[in-house]
């Protein structure tokens, strides 16, 4: 078994984070047009919500990727470390899909992949680490709600 140590915890927080900061950055002009022209669906959350709720799941997400890492070797702590790799992947390109491209059914059924991987990411880990998938449940519950967002966006704006 891997030390579990601050420096491992902020190793995979900042990867983490880094990653969705990055796909921010990314489509930071795309948001703006988006939050200008699109019709949004009831319940969307003011613009500010969004990179709040993220840098928190992010940082779960590392937390989460850092307590795998550091479980003893084992082919169920691979598939984890594999699916949440894989997610965070999909994660990343469904802002660029959203946002910059405005492809809202492509992007709602990438969305509903990355759902999926989530769900299976949050399993994969509860065999690894049981704190490590309790972690991950406000990430499901939030691309829950965006998958709602997005169909309501492809929705209105067909």
């Amino acid at each position: 078994m891997k030390k579990r140590t601050w420096k491992t915890y902020a190793c995979w927080i900042i990867f983490t984070e880094a990653v969705g900061a990055l796909s921010g950055w990314l489509t930071r002009e795309g948001a703006e047009i988006y939050n200008a022209t699109i019709e949004k669906p009831a319940l969307s959350p003011p613009a500010i919500v969004f990179p709040i709720v993220w840098g928190i799941l992010f940082a779960l997400m590392g937390i989460g990727a850092a307590r795998i890492y550091t479980s003893p070797a084992s082919n169920a702590r691979s598939r984890s470390l594999l699916l949440f790799f894989t997610q965070l992947a999909f994660n990343f390109f469904w802002s660029i899909i959203f946002f910059n491209f405005q492809n809202f059914l492509f992007a709602f059924i990438w969305l509903i992949i990355l759902w999926g991987l989530i769900l299976s990411m949050l399993l994969s880990f509860r065999k690894v680490d049981k704190i490590a998938a309790w972690l991950q449940i406000p990430y499901l519950v939030w691309v829950t709600f965006a998958a709602y967002l997005n169909l309501g966006v492809w929705i209105l704006n067909r």
